[in-house]
């Protein structure tokens, strides 16, 4: 069978790029303005349930960078995505799609190269590693020979 690649949404207005995280964030979910707006709160930012319904709307068109960063807040993505003209907007979507694809067993191992003789940048390898946990239902990282972090062989 084959499969149909996903394609990049065209997300050039705030309302897009809202109701595309909206619907990646909460896939199956009906997202009040309240229940975003206690998130954001949750999480350290403050956004009207009203004011998030306008944009939902797409009544708000350009609000301002307070806003923005408790949309970031929200949906646990770097602010610019909501920007006009975001350069962020492209790695943001590739990284929900990543996931996605994770979640669902089309991408099962994951390789990389370092740029130089210092090998794997700490943060990717970091990256590498949590996959491989999740994989292996949570019994802890794997070791460079093959062991887990606790001594056991990886079975």
């Amino acid at each position: 069978m084959d499969r149909v690649e996903e394609r990049t949404p065209e997300l050039r207005t705030l309302q897009q790029k809202v109701e595309y995280m909206v619907e990646k964030t909460f896939p199956g979910q009906k997202i009040s303005g309240r229940v975003f707006a206690d998130l954001v709160k949750e999480r350290g930012g403050s956004l009207s349930h009203s004011y998030f319904s306008n944009i939902l709307a797409g009544k708000v068109t350009q609000p301002s960078e307070d806003i923005l960063k408790a949309l970031g807040l929200g949906f646990g993505v770097d602010w610019r995505f909501f920007k006009e003209e975001s350069v962020v907007v492209d790695d943001v979507v590739a990284g929900l799609q990543f996931l996605a694809k994770r979640r669902t067993g089309d991408i099962v191992g994951v390789a990389g190269r370092g740029l130089d003789e210092d090998r794997l940048p700490p943060e990717l390898l970091q990256f590498a590693l949590s996959l491989l946990e999740d994989a292996r239902g949570g019994q802890g990282p794997v070791g460079e020979n093959g062991t887990t972090v606790h001594g056991e062989p990886e079975k």
